[in-house]
């Protein structure tokens, strides 16, 4: 039969009329739970539209109220046009009923209750080929109408969502990261002004820096559309860059849970392909130095907010050049992180300092340290250019440098980014430790409000994480070389970052940066920007290596690995390996530019 315009049931505008937006709760409270008195209706532009429930929308189980005059809505159950559903962020409409006949008859989709996956379109119903007309099917979901519509996405992905809601853990269900593209001055104000706008609970990922730079936000469900109103009005462009944030978070804690199947018992059985939580990452660190006692140690350089180590690596071939005595104690004003030092030679040698994790839930940075490690322990002999830097310098290795910080974003918050620190005056939790060097700090490009992404901190040095570097590296007095590694955006850069003035080496640092680009580009062919940071991204006071550079280190660098936006700080486990092997490159370069050039 073929199917004409007239046939069909009007396809309404189902943006909801601006109602105050409802709480976001941790979890979906059980339908028993909520008081079955009162009933939460939302209404639509259209009027024949409605969705009444026990629950407030969009954490919502109820009725669709549909038109009578819909091919569908005069044979509901009851014959008055409501069929049971429910409304999930991010997963759709679920209806049941209707004519077990409705075949080819295309019937309307409350969809727009709920801005994503669906923003307009209708339902295709009748066989096994029914289907989403006008849109593409969001990933996972099925569904045939044939009397029931079911619409399902990854059952197991549901489940496990559930679980961790059960345990108390953030979920970001219904989530997106949006792009956003200022085209003019005017429009990067309008999206700076969100920044401001603390109701909406965003997420800059990449903050606004000017026209033309991509700003990419992690917007809450509740959120979605009144910031994509908001954005339209004002005529600035926007794009997802990621639909279902929960279902990357989701897909990254099954391949965690299934790397833990089998616990290594040595370095050369660890997976350097998947996440780790902070006991697997220090349970490797002993391992390394139970298997290479002779090459590398471990430092506890410091205590962080909530009591953990704060450890640093550190390889040396002790029988060659010395003993272990005074090593627990050289550089150290208090206990502190736990840190890798790879050496040969005498205490306080030429040093290279490299540091991951800093911003806990950029985890291919641990990850990536990890097998940094490794790397370290497997070419001291047979690289001759590795080798050759070991006969000059030491290498210290701070893979985890905010523990507490990385210990939440595994149990509690996957997207948490500062420390864990609590300050009078304020509820709020955490200082940004990028933001707490006595550099600049308090300046433009960090923020005063405790509830800030890049909240500076009370004053410069206040978290024990970043004091315990500061210590070990003014005892230490010889480090070289100092590289702080972040994600994302794939870029490699040099101070300053909280003045337009340029460093006095500039021009050696722009060179080392090209050379370093370059290496690591020739594995993969993966493009980097490089420069000073204030040129290159933003204006950001406070921050490590600009502190390191007025310290005398010259050759100070902060590299942001992959990717530059598909997948964010949730970065799939499967471009770990690639993403450290590519960086090592670039690490190797500025390691041996630093050994030939001590000063």
């Amino acid at each position: 039969m073929t199917v004409t315009r007239s046939d069909l049931c009007p396809v309404p505008n189902f943006k909801p009329i601006s109602l105050p937006p409802p709480p976001r709760p941790r979890f979906r409270y059980p339908a028993h739970r909520v008081p079955r008195a009162k009933i939460f209706t939302s209404h639509f532009l259209d009027p024949n539209l409605s969705f009444s429930s026990p629950q407030p929308v969009p954490w919502a189980v109820g009725f669709w109220h549909l038109p009578a005059s819909c091919p569908t809505g005069g044979d509901s159950p009851d014959g008055s046009g409501r069929f049971p559903g429910r409304v999930w962020p991010g997963l759709g409409a679920s209806q049941k009923g209707g004519r077990q006949d409705c075949g080819a008859q295309p019937c309307p989709v409350p969809a727009g209750a709920f801005p994503q996956p669906w923003e307009r379109g209708q339902l295709r119903g009748g066989g096994q080929g029914g289907g989403l007309m006008g849109f593409k099917r969001s990933r996972g979901a099925v569904g045939t109408w044939n009397g029931h519509f079911w619409l399902t996405m990854r059952a197991l992905v549901l489940l496990a969502a559930l679980v961790a809601a059960a345990a108390g853990m953030e979920t970001f269900v219904g989530h997106q990261v949006l792009r956003i593209v200022p085209a003019s001055e005017g429009e990067l104000q309008k999206v700076q002004e969100l920044q401001d706008l603390e109701e909406l609970q965003l997420d800059f990922w990449l903050a606004p820096r000017g026209p033309g730079y991509p700003v990419d936000v992690r917007v809450p469900f509740p959120s979605l559309q009144p910031l994509k109103a908001h954005l339209e009005a004002n005529g600035v462009s926007y794009s997802i860059m990621i639909e279902d944030v929960q279902a990357l978070v989701d897909d990254e804690r099954t391949e965690m849970l299934r790397g833990r199947r089998r616990l290594p018992l040595s370095t050369n059985t660890f997976d350097y392909a998947t996440y780790h939580n902070l006991d697997e990452i220090y349970a490797f660190m002993d391992l390394l130095v139970a298997e290479n006692p002779n090459l590398v140690s471990k430092l506890e350089i410091g205590r962080s907010t909530e009591n953990r180590p704060i450890y640093v690596l550190k390889v040396r071939i002790w029988g060659l050049w010395g003993d272990r005595r005074g090593e627990q104690g050289q550089g150290q004003s208090q206990p502190s992180p736990l840190l890798l030092q790879f050496s040969k030679g005498g205490p306080n040698r030429p040093a290279v300092w490299i540091d991951t994790g800093i911003h806990s839930r950029e985890w291919v940075t641990q990850a990536s340290g990890v097998w940094f490690a490794k790397k370290i322990v497997l070419d001291h002999e047979n690289d001759e250019g590795l080798a050759s830097i070991l006969d000059k310098m030491d290498i210290f290795l701070e893979i985890v440098t905010n523990p507490d910080g990385f210990f939440f974003t595994q149990t509690q918050n996957r997207m948490w980014r500062k420390t864990r620190s609590r300050h009078s005056g304020s509820n709020c939790i955490g200082v940004d430790p990028n933001r707490n060097w006595d550099a600049g700090f308090g300046g433009p490009g960090a923020s005063k409000n405790p509830c800030s992404e890049t909240y500076h901190g009370p004053y410069a040095n206040s978290e024990p994480e970043v004091k315990a570097i500061v210590d070990f590296v003014k005892n230490h007095g010889n480090i070289k070389a100092f590289v702080s590694i972040h994600s994302y955006s794939q870029l490699l850069l040099y101070p300053y970052g909280y003045t337009s003035t340029p460093v006095p080496d500039q021009k050696e640092l722009h060179q080392v940066s090209q050379k370093a680009v370059a290496a690591l580009s020739s594995l993969y062919g993966t493009k980097y920007k490089y420069g000073s940071i204030i040129t290159t991204i933003y204006q950001a006071s406070g921050g490590t290596v600009d502190w390191t550079y007025n310290q005398g280190i010259k050759y100070s660098f902060t590299f942001e690995l992959r990717d530059t936006g598909r997948y964010g700080f949730l970065l799939p486990a499967k471009q770990i390996v690639p993403t450290a092997q590519e960086t090592w490159l670039a690490l190797k370069v500025i390691m041996l530019h630093a050994r030939d050039h001590l000063y």
